[in-house]
């Protein structure tokens, strides 16, 4: 348990640094011309904003910390701690943007807290199963497939949903990948770890066109609810068969964990379209 706790630890500030590099990315996407839109030229751009590159080192340090909680503590419980940070934004925008918090606020906060509560009781634990190779590259098709499909079909350019949930479901492959990369790490396997911070640079390359394209076009509002709920419902949901991670012996077979999943993701939702936290997403007060 303590090394779990530990775990679980790391996942918590690696959420904080996500949330608060997301919001610096957010407020200078918004800044950018929609002529770079799903190319790999915004990204540039971007990397010329020191707001934007802030945010993208506290993302990189996120990571870290996502990899390293992944070392002791199972993907079913990192992931939805992922949602955590959110509290940050929503306290950031209530102390400096005066954004009202009230009772639906505190009602998701509570939602995530006890989500993850669930989670960290329910989860699974010891050690992963052997994971199906022929599964991991069938998933990595259809991820693939659904990720890109915006990039292909250019008529649904800046209108369509699917941008943000190609963004969704790069950042659950990142989820994925990173903690394959961990337990390889934990096995001394390096060149599979090689292989998997590989596959998860570029999974989270295209979820960044994905999601900064998103941003110039629609409110913080409408893309980071989905974004986050996306990843983490995919990533836990798929984490038995592409983790290796054993539901069986937890309690009533998964049912709590799920349980908590649909808590977390329910809580995630409202916390994230809250308007502290979209004003804070938008870089300043909502009109």
């Amino acid at each position: 348990m303590p090394l779990l706790l530990l775990g679980l630890a790391a996942a918590l500030a690696s959420s904080t640094l996500y949330n608060v590099g997301v919001a610096l990315q957010a407020f200078e996407a918004r800044q950018t011309h929609g002529d770079d839109s799903l190319h790999p030229s915004l990204i540039a751009k971007l990397a010329q904003r020191p707001f934007w590159l802030a945010g993208m080192a506290c993302v990189i340090v996120g990571w870290v910390l996502q990899g390293a909680s992944l070392l002791v503590a199972p993907l079913t419980i990192v992931q939805p701690t992922l949602a955590a940070g959110l509290v940050v934004l929503l306290l950031v925008g209530a102390r400096f943007l005066d954004e009202p918090v009230g009772r639906r606020e505190a009602l998701a906060v509570l939602a995530v807290v006890v989500g993850v509560a669930g989670l960290t009781l329910a989860g699974p634990r010891g050690g992963s199963q052997p994971v199906s190779q022929a599964l991991l590259v069938l998933a990595l098709i259809v991820f693939a497939v659904i990720a890109l499909a915006p990039y292909v079909m250019t008529w649904v350019r800046g209108h369509s949903a699917l941008v943000v949930v190609s963004a969704g479901l790069s950042y659950a492959w990142c989820g994925l990948s990173t903690n394959l990369a961990a337990d390889a790490l934990s096995r001394g396997e390096l060149a599979v770890v090689g292989l998997w911070v590989v596959s998860t640079a570029i999974a989270g390359g295209l979820g960044l066109v994905s999601e900064m394209t998103a941003l110039q076009t629609r409110p913080a509002i409408r893309v980071f609810p989905i974004v986050l709920v996306v990843q983490i419902v995919v990533a836990v949901v798929l984490a038995p068969a592409l983790a290796g991670e054993s539901w069986s012996a937890t309690p009533l077979h998964g049912l709590p964990l799920l349980i908590s999943l649909a808590v977390v993701a329910t809580g995630t939702a409202m916390l994230a379209s809250a308007p502290a936290v979209s004003a804070v997403l938008a870089g300043g007060r909502r009109d």
